[in-house]
């Protein structure tokens, strides 16, 4: 690339850069010959529970626990100007 770093930065980044270089020459030569192609180092699986379609007639009891209501509404504080 066309970089033009100040000489200090490449100073600092070199070595680093090296080091870097070095470790993928090493993952290079590792056989993998037999390992399967894969995204996840871990296999991945969904905890969560089939979702249930159920009756449930609890509008009312919810209704009650809101600390006020208006029929069929909670009511909540103002919070916009007229």
């Amino acid at each position: 690339a066309r970089l033009d770093l100040p000489e200090h930065t490449i100073e600092t980044f070199t070595p680093q850069l090296e080091e870097i270089i070095d470790f993928v020459a090493q993952l290079e030569e590792i056989d993998t010959t037999d390992v399967a192609p894969t995204t996840r180092a871990v296999e991945v699986v969904n905890v969560c529970r089939e979702d249930i379609v159920t009756n449930t007639d609890v509008r009312e009891e919810l209704l009650d626990l809101a600390p006020e209501r208006e029929g069929d509404f909670f009511r909540v504080p103002k919070i916009m100007a007229d």
